[in-house]
């Protein structure tokens, strides 16, 4: 019985916040705004990439996640990661942004899907996804203001 009990891992969390400099978001523009900060410009149109926003309780920015790269048409978003994330940094609240290599801000089926499937398991954990946001070199779309989420 000692043998099984020591091969258990030892689980640990922890927490630092490093709070940004005053970065409160109110608009889908404010997001846009502030996650262009953290993307490279010169892989937009080449490579999608998947990053969280995590907000606190007033919605200032409690810290960006990098979820994932992927390749020229697709990247992967884990709900189970998305929410581990969000929970360790006592984020209430969320914003889910991605970019479209080819231009298009039109979201696809499988936008639609993972938006939906986020926004349930969020609602289950009482975390808000305030918003997905998809974004080209020169633009962006919300779902939050399209009236998709």
């Amino acid at each position: 019985m000692n043998n099984i009990i020591s091969e258990v891992s030892e689980i640990q969390v922890s927490y630092k916040p490093n709070k940004m400099v005053s970065s409160k978001i109110t608009t889908s523009f404010d997001a846009v705004q502030i996650i262009r900060k953290f993307w490279n410009e010169d892989t937009i149109e080449m490579q999608e990439e998947v990053k969280v926003i995590l907000l606190n309780n007033s919605n200032f920015v409690l810290g960006i996640y990098n979820l994932s790269k992927g390749g020229i048409t697709s990247s992967l978003v884990d709900v189970r990661l998305v929410l581990s994330v969000a929970l360790k940094c006592l984020a209430p609240g969320i914003i889910l942004i991605h970019n479209h290599p080819s231009g298009n801000l039109k979201p696809s089926s499988t936008d639609l899907n993972i938006v939906k499937k986020l926004n349930e398991s969020c609602k289950l954990m009482d975390i808000t996804l305030f918003d997905s946001i998809i974004i080209t070199k020169e633009s962006y779309m919300s779902f939050a203001h399209d009236g998709l989420l």
